[in-house]
């Protein structure tokens, strides 16, 4: 019965957070994170991430907040939206995952249901989370069962709530497969779609990215190829997208903790399998290369136009993964950063959604809120942030009289821009 149902969502980030508010409406509900100032931040309708309104929070009137695990121990429906990155190797890191599911199996109970949201690799959860919640002592699809829902939240967009999207679902078996179904069916406007096993819906959530990832990458080298012909890549892309069934896609950076990440969990086991992916790195090979490629066009240009490399002044205007978001998680406009930085240059840093305390250690001192006037030797635009495309004119004021914009996400008009992707 869905008024026997009592939900904890583990885990209050981009993914946990809007769910959590949304089934608050809906259902008796716990939103758990193990960092106590987060739940003061969220118990005070603060979200620290700017993806959630005050009025969100006030029609959730059947959540509440918790950072101590004997709250939650009264829930039988638990939701798992831990992050899942990459380790320096490029292999899956399960710790967050791991750890957490070993906390949850101390809380099972008889015909507890266990979800997990957080992108794996098909097979995750039950070759490697089911073990852990077993430690309980309950047999798995006996006195306890799981499901796997991916996320499909998308950070910045405003336009498309957790409702709007359609949401996939799987569970461990019929019965289980059915009460997750009815659950989320109470929050999804868009839609359920219900798929025969977990595996089925943990490979569906990991291609989604693999295919952008694959059609950037592509882009990606087109542009490459554009640039070295003289031919204006955006101008192509225009042309080309005439055609109704041609998709739209642009060069730029890849990161974050989806796109850049996911691909890795599919050849990881992959491998395990014994097939050595080879489509699927070669477009990651591409994107990892692209901040490379973006400073060696400008360091080109430099000297071309004799401005010395060192002790020239350089502003990245955005640093987050993507627009009008606050995650810099893998953003791969600090390998810019780095490697200009490594060749002496002077960078500062302005991106409006991003404060001080944010950002790494090594990088606070290079965060300006008010670039100077007629300072900058060169100029990279990394991120289509609304405030940078509303106050485009403010940009070239930046710069010196001899100096190098390039804009990587084409916000400024083609004549007023030197290099462009």
């Amino acid at each position: 019965m869905l008024s026997e149902i009592k939900i904890a969502v583990y885990g209050l980030g981009y993914v946990g957070l809007p769910l959590a508010l949304k089934f608050g409406e809906k259902f008796k509900t716990i939103g758990f994170d193990i960092d106590p100032d987060r739940i003061n931040d969220l118990k005070n309708y603060i979200d620290k991430n700017a993806e959630t309104t005050e009025k969100e929070f006030k029609r959730a009137n059947l959540l509440t907040f918790t950072s101590k695990w004997e709250d939650i121990k009264k829930c039988n429906f638990f939701i798992v939206t831990l992050p899942t990155p990459i380790d320096d190797q490029n292999n899956p890191d399960l710790t967050m995952l791991e750890n957490g599911t070993k906390e949850i199996s101390k809380c099972l109970k008889p015909n507890d249901i266990v979800v997990y949201e957080s992108t794996v690799f098909p097979g995750c959860t039950e070759e490697f989370m089911v073990p852990i919640l077993e430690a309980s002592g309950l047999k798995y699809n006996h006195d306890f069962f799981c499901g796997y829902s991916p996320e499909r939240i998308n950070p910045g967009d405003k336009t498309k709530s957790v409702s709007d999207i359609v949401k996939i679902t799987s569970g461990s078996n019929e019965k289980a497969s059915r009460i997750i179904h009815n659950v989320y069916s109470e929050i999804i406007d868009a839609g359920i779609y219900s798929v025969n096993s977990i595996k089925i819906a943990e490979a569906a959530k990991v291609i989604e990215n693999i295919q952008r990832d694959i059609n950037i990458a592509l882009i990606n080298e087109l542009s490459i190829i554009f640039n070295k012909i003289n031919i204006d890549t955006e101008e192509v892309l225009q042309a080309a997208e005439t055609k109704w069934n041609f998709q739209k896609f642009r060069p730029g950076l890849v990161g974050g903790h989806c796109i850049g990440v996911d691909p890795y969990y599919l050849t990881f086991k992959s491998r395990m399998s014994g097939y050595e992916p080879k489509f699927i790195l070669s477009g990651r090979n591409v994107n990892n290369k692209m901040s490379d490629y973006i400073v060696k066009e400008l360091t080109n240009l430099m000297r071309k136009k004799n401005i010395k490399i060192k002790n020239s002044n350089l502003l990245i205007l955005g640093v987050t993964f993507k627009e009008n978001c606050k995650d810099i998680r893998n953003s791969k406009v600090f390998e810019i950063i780095n490697k200009m930085s490594d060749l002496g240059t002077n960078v500062d840093i302005c991106d409006p959604w991003v404060k001080t305390k944010d950002l790494p250690e090594r990088y606070k001192s290079k965060l300006v809120s008010n670039p100077s006037n007629n300072y900058y030797d060169t100029i990279i635009l990394a991120v289509a942030h609304d405030e940078f495309k509303k106050k485009a004119y403010q940009i070239i004021k930046y710069k010196k009289r001899k100096s190098i914009i390039y804009d990587l996400k084409h916000i400024l008009p083609k004549e007023q821009s030197d290099l462009r992707l």
